[in-house]
């Protein structure tokens, strides 16, 4: 007979997911995450997420005046890299619904099995 013990302890052995999201548009980027984390709550598997990571952000400073006469005036670019990270147990039926949630081009995603 199995004991309650091994179930549990089968349960957190269960292989999950690690699904990260990377995007310059923070909007499409929280869309994407709420579909995924709603696709996890209908299948009813356990998930932990979504989780922060730190932005990213690139900055370049040019000079205005390309002959280097005058006042010493500069642009300032950035672009933001927003991330996310998501937990999710292998499960089939939710793994294959995640695979058909259409991402958009701006958003990159990573999907890792873990033990």
């Amino acid at each position: 007979m199995v004991s309650y013990e091994s179930i549990a302890l089968w349960k957190h052995k269960m292989p999950k997911v690690r699904i990260k999201l990377y995007s310059t548009d923070i909007t499409k980027l929280n869309d994407i995450v709420n579909q995924i984390v709603d696709i996890a709550k209908k299948v009813g598997v356990s998930f932990s997420g979504p989780i922060n990571l730190p932005t990213k952000k690139l900055v370049i400073s040019t000079r205005k005046s390309p002959d280097g006469e005058g006042s010493e005036t500069y642009d300032r670019w950035e672009m933001r890299i927003h991330k996310r990270l998501i937990d999710v147990a292998a499960d089939e039926r939710a793994l294959h619904l995640v695979m058909r949630v259409p991402i958009p081009q701006d958003v990159n995603i990573e999907i890792q099995v873990i033990e």
